[in-house]
């Protein structure tokens, strides 16, 4: 399915969850994973166009909660309404570990229930690839038949010929293609735009 440049109209942070007092289900979501620093929160940020909507830190583990962004963007003159989702990270963090815990309940409970869940973003560092975290978050998604769309972030800290053997060993291992972003530097942010709008336009 071709689709055009994609224009965000609208974005704003919508709420945030310690549990499953999730928003209302009428709207398409894109869920945004991977492990703590990776970028989440800086990609979404690029994504939405919007300088601040997005709180970004460089301590791991400081997104704590599941927080939900509204979006309504524009594509070929079509609009569409949808939500990001920003899940909290894994692996190393700064916290308690009773408290990691807690945060990975948040987490499997929304990817195992919420009907709405459209496509999984995975964030993977470039420098490492897919661990164990990874392909075992791969294989749940898979199983659950959810979209899932692996992205080798921090592009900008490989040189340039790492960069695509790195997206294809990490499609190996996640059995999916990867895509290659660097949010600091605009690349593949288009182009994740348009595979975003594609799942949604798919159903």
């Amino acid at each position: 399915m071709a689709v055009g440049p994609v224009r965000v109209v609208e974005a704003e942070f919508l709420l945030s969850v310690a549990d499953s007092n999730w928003p209302d289900d009428s709207v398409p979501e894109i869920a945004f994973v991977g492990r703590s620093n990776v970028g989440k929160s800086t990609l979404l940020g690029a994504l939405c166009g919007r300088r601040g909507l997005v709180r970004v830190s460089s301590t791991p583990g400081r997104t704590q909660l599941i927080n939900f962004f509204h979006l309504e963007i524009e594509d070929k003159q079509r609009r569409c309404v949808l939500r990001f989702v920003d899940l909290p990270g894994f692996g190393y963090a700064k916290v308690a570990k009773s408290e990691r815990k807690k945060w990975f309940a948040r987490v499997e409970k929304y990817l195992a229930n919420r009907a709405t869940l459209k496509a999984c973003v995975l964030l993977c560092d470039g420098r490492r690839g897919a661990e164990i975290d990874e392909t075992e978050l791969g294989r749940f998604l898979h199983a659950r038949e959810v979209m899932l769309i692996p992205v080798l972030a921090k592009a900008d800290q490989l040189s340039k010929h790492e960069r695509k053997p790195r997206a294809l060993e990490l499609g190996r291992a996640l059995s999916a293609r990867a895509m290659i972003v660097s949010a600091t530097e605009r690349e593949g942010v288009t182009e994740l735009w348009q595979r975003i709008v594609a799942v949604l336009r798919s159903g």
